[in-house]
């Protein structure tokens, strides 16, 4: 399978970024994966490739919620001001292991947020993803 989205995970916890690479590339050797500890160099980094004019591609960011510095709520809030331009190209799906039902309605009442995920990442997770980003 040939996945043409790029991919942004940001989650402070490690184990959980080498997790969703390893079942992402699996998916698609090629595939191009940025992973940030740091929700704040994750921030950064989408703000620089994504106003670039020459970057035109998409991504699907997954994004966990409990972090230190910037929550994954703080981070939606942050992301709520970009340019529409960067916001229309970044899918955001969030990650998380938390199951509390206050979190999934946030997560579904956000207009930026397309799921919520419970972690782990899986294969078939992705391959729906990837089916429905590419239709």
């Amino acid at each position: 399978m040939n996945v043409s989205t790029r991919f942004i995970v940001i989650d402070d916890d490690e184990f959980n970024n080498k997790i969703c690479t390893v079942t992402l590339e699996k998916i698609d050797k090629g595939a191009d994966i940025k992973t940030f500890l740091s929700p704040v160099d994750g921030f950064a980094h989408l703000v620089s490739e994504y106003s670039r004019k020459d970057h035109n591609e998409n991504a699907v960011l997954f994004l966990d919620i409990n972090m230190p510095i910037m929550n994954g709520w703080e981070f939606l809030d942050r992301f709520e001001e970009l340019d529409p331009a960067i916001k229309t190209r970044v899918k955001i799906y969030i990650l998380s292991s938390s199951v509390d039902k206050r979190d999934i309605e946030k997560a579904k009442a956000n207009k930026n947020v397309v799921h919520y995920l419970i972690k782990p990442l899986t294969k078939e997770t992705i391959k729906l993803i990837t089916y429905s980003q590419n239709r």
